[in-house]
């Protein structure tokens, strides 16, 4: 069986995107640290441009180091890491464990709504004949139900198309409404992190905080024996 590297990034680690108000230098020289830290090839990572959108594209060393509109990244190529960005949104890693194939995913409010995780793990199963039984799923840090305020619109909108058990004070669970989604076609071996990173004062990136903070990231691949 291939070993997997899931990796979470903390503050410790700084900001990891370039798309905050940060120096690039600063930027490089985090990812670079990333990489020696977890004895990746910094020349091989692979990030997005995250748009909260659902596209999601499949990678190998021949793609781009940076694919632009893209929300989920997947890969069967060992020794070839690839990167979610968040400060809040909800940072899903998903593995089969026959096929050896992963996904990072960046599963915002809208990228939820547009059932971004099923979706990702239809397209293992198309591209890569996952079978579901064989996918474990990990929901990360991430804003939960405590913390994450929505509008009367928005609320409206996840009681309808959810139920009313996702919202209450519209307050809503982004985190159940991924584990609905993903169990509607099949998939149940989801672990879910229980850090709110708004309230929980442990060391990850709230934008609801503070709108000029950095990125925290999931960094995943298949090593190599």
């Amino acid at each position: 069986m291939d070993k997997i590297v899931k990796i979470t990034t903390t503050t410790f680690d700084g900001n990891i995107a370039y798309h905050v108000n940060d120096e690039k230098s600063n930027v490089d020289n985090n990812r670079l640290k990333l990489s020696k830290k977890h004895d990746f090839d910094i020349k091989n990572l692979k990030y997005m441009n995250q748009i909260h959108g659902d596209n999601i594209e499949i990678v190998d060393f021949d793609s781009p180091s940076l694919t632009d509109n893209c929300d989920a990244l997947i890969t069967n190529q060992k020794n070839l890491p690839i990167m979610v960005m968040v400060a809040d949104c909800i940072p899903i890693f998903m593995y089969d464990k026959k096929n050896s194939v992963i996904a990072v995913i960046h599963a915002g409010r809208n990228s939820t709504f547009l059932n971004i995780a099923s979706k990702t793990a239809l397209k293992m199963k198309s591209n890569f004949g996952t079978d579901f039984e064989n996918l474990e799923v990990y929901l990360g840090p991430s804003i939960q139900k405590c913390c994450y305020e929505v509008s009367n619109e928005l609320e409206e909108i996840v009681i309808k198309t959810y139920g009313k058990e996702f919202s209450k004070n519209r307050y809503i669970d982004l985190q159940g409404i991924n584990k609905k989604q993903l169990n509607n076609i099949g998939v149940f071996d989801i672990e879910i992190s229980n850090i709110c990173t708004k309230c929980s004062k442990k060391p990850y990136f709230s934008y609801r905080l503070d709108k000029n903070c950095g990125r925290f990231s999931i960094v995943a691949f298949i090593k190599s024996h």
